[in-house]
């Protein structure tokens, strides 16, 4: 089984090619230091092939939902100490996925006076679910040339605490409409500097977060998250496929220990369901074609060729589809989401062909350790079978 195969990942070797994606869970603590309910929750997962944690805001200019993480201060990163020793001890590799959510910044987690910013000054569709209700995305703010040298030494300082609190790596998120992919996408980048207008001067901004964040751990422990698909809060590329060509070209030129490409579309009548299997009732979308339907792409066999580190496919995959793609050479490895939620012991499970728990949704944000640290293993449900 092509899933459960080792696979070298820059300077390690992992034991499998079931990787856990990252999970926003909200289970931070007011100051958004992961509580010891973190170090439980990853420890249980330890046997994933490399686990990829939630999302940690890189400075305190970039925030959203109460309780998210964040990895900027010294308190935060003794608490992610503990979660790495936890995670380590259990045996496991973990990487920090660290971004800045740019204009999808919340005014009431921001500092006084503060607005989100963004290459452009474009509102994005949506918000947060908050106590007092929703709390829709603001007008951003167009961040000024010279403003974003320091965000980008904001990631720089963020990779090197993910170095200090012990972890294997950090993952760039340039993905999920977030501020690195704000600034590489035309729809919501229409600068006319130095990171705005030609693909060169968009992508501009995500290599320099990448060259940072190298140069403090090595290009072997840094890995990038994209997502050509992505566009439910407005945002969106003319052309998808030229941008994320150049895009994995670049990185693969960098040597990263990987890219993680999000190859979903939430504008389907199944979102959930992987765009591999979508096409297969869509012969006219295929990647030998003159080129992808509009809002349909399947890139993996575009970008495969062009970025030559292991690569890493994410979108409602299950054990069997997942087969087909690593068996078709589609990627390296495939990152599951809330089948990991449900089943700290996924690998396992795949191993066995077990039956698999099934995430309760109304607790990925609820807080405490209902429905985050209870799911049962296989061994405690066989266990508990025979008592």
């Amino acid at each position: 089984m092509k899933l459960l195969e080792p696979l070298v990942l820059g300077a390690r070797v992992l034991p499998n090619r079931a990787i856990m994606a990252p999970l926003v869970r909200a289970r931070s603590d007011a100051d958004r230091a992961p509580t010891e309910l973190v170090d439980v929750y990853y420890a249980q997962r330890a046997s994933a092939g490399l686990i990829i944690t939630e999302g940690c805001h890189i400075s305190p200019q970039s925030t959203t939902r109460a309780n998210a993480s964040a990895h900027h201060t010294d308190r935060q990163n003794t608490a992610w100490r503990r979660v790495v020793d936890a995670i380590h001890a259990a045996g496991g590799t973990v990487f920090q996925q660290l971004y800045h959510v740019g204009r999808k910044a919340l005014l009431s987690t921001l500092p006084p006076g503060e607005r989100p910013v963004a290459p452009s000054a474009i509102e994005a569709i949506g918000g947060i679910m908050t106590a007092e209700g929703l709390e829709t995305f603001p007008v951003p703010r167009a961040l000024e040339t010279h403003e974003i040298g320091p965000i980008v030494d904001d990631f720089r300082a963020a990779a090197r605490r993910a170095g200090e609190a012990g972890f294997d790596g950090v993952e760039i998120l340039a993905a999920n409409g977030f501020l690195v992919d704000q600034f590489l996408r035309d729809e919501t980048n229409q600068r006319t500097d130095a990171y705005g207008g030609s693909l060169e001067n968009r992508a501009r901004f995500l290599l320099e977060v990448v060259d940072a964040a190298i140069a403090e751990l090595g290009a072997g422990r840094v890995g990038v998250r994209i997502s050509p698909h992505f566009r439910s809060d407005r945002i969106g590329d003319s052309d998808p496929v030229r941008t994320f060509s150049y895009v994995a070209s670049e990185l693969d030129r960098r040597g990263i220990a990987y890219l993680h490409m999000l190859e979903g579309t939430t504008h389907d009548e199944d979102p959930f369901l992987p765009l591999y299997l979508r096409l297969a009732k869509k012969p006219s979308a295929t990647a030998t074609g003159p080129g992808p339907v509009p809002g349909d792409p399947f890139l993996a066999p575009l970008l495969r060729p062009l970025f030559k580190g292991p690569l890493i496919l994410n979108g409602g995959y299950t054990r069997e589809t997942a087969e087909q793609v690593l068996a078709q050479g589609l990627a390296d490895a495939v990152a599951f989401g809330r089948l990991y939620i449900a089943n700290p012991d996924l690998p396992e499970r795949f191993r066995r062909n077990a039956p698999l728990n099934q995430a309760d949704p109304s607790t990925y944000y609820s807080g405490g350790p209902r429905g985050y640290i209870d799911y049962p293993t296989l061994a405690e449900q066989q266990a508990a079978a025979i008592a």
